[in-house]
């Protein structure tokens, strides 16, 4: 979402008014996304709209990736004269806002507000401010450091090769997601301490079934 412009710039849109547009209608996408996931959230449940949406940004990253392999190895575009006027992408361009759109449409309504409802639902009462408050600040730290170290990799790296270190964390925190995070639809506050604790002394089982 930071740097959506520059994207579209690197795929080939060079006029600024088309970067620009292109940009303003993928965070119409995450808005209208959110809104869905809202919607979803408690008809889905947490972890599966996580797990769906991990999915969808893997496929979209390696979506990207491949758009950007691809436009390394073709010097010409399919546009024409119109390539003149800076406002028509490549046929592989487009293939990348593609691949951006589809990103914003998975991450918008799974893992744009699943984290901020679980991280309101899982910790026990008497550290759920403190640990809230830790989760909310590690959240922004490192927004920040996906903002200032992107285009840094993009310089290193290459646009591509960016875009699959990135589809990579996103393997990682599907794993972490099936592996460790657990359903909290339909919980109390009081069920989700327990299955904490039934966690911890290895006696794991379902909540839903219990009074």
């Amino acid at each position: 979402m930071y740097y959506s412009p520059t994207i579209v710039q690197m795929a080939g849109f060079s006029s600024n008014q088309l970067a620009l547009l292109l940009s303003l209608i993928v965070a119409a996408m995450n808005a209208a996304g959110t809104v869905i996931g809202i919607y979803l959230i408690d008809r889905c449940g947490r972890r599966r709209l996580a797990l769906t949406s991990l999915a969808g940004v893997f496929i979209s990253l390696l979506i990207l990736a491949s758009a950007f392999f691809l436009q390394s190895s073709h010097l010409h575009g399919s546009c024409g004269l119109n390539l003149l006027h800076g406002s028509c992408g490549t046929n592989i361009g487009w293939f990348a806002v593609l691949g951006l759109a589809l990103y914003i449409a998975f991450f918008a309504p799974g893992m744009g507000p699943v984290p901020w409802a679980v991280n309101s639902e899982i910790y026990p009462e008497a550290y759920r401010g403190v640990c809230g408050g830790m989760s909310a600040t590690i959240n922004w730290v490192f927004n920040l450091i996906v903002a200032q170290v992107f285009l840094s990799l993009v310089s290193a790296m290459g646009v591509a090769w960016t875009f699959l270190i990135i589809a990579g964390i996103a393997v990682v925190a599907f794993v972490f997601v099936l592996v460790f995070v657990p359903e909290t639809k339909g919980l109390t506050f009081e069920q989700v301490e327990r299955l904490w604790k039934e966690r911890a002394w290895g006696t794991y089982g379902s909540l839903q079934s219990q009074p």
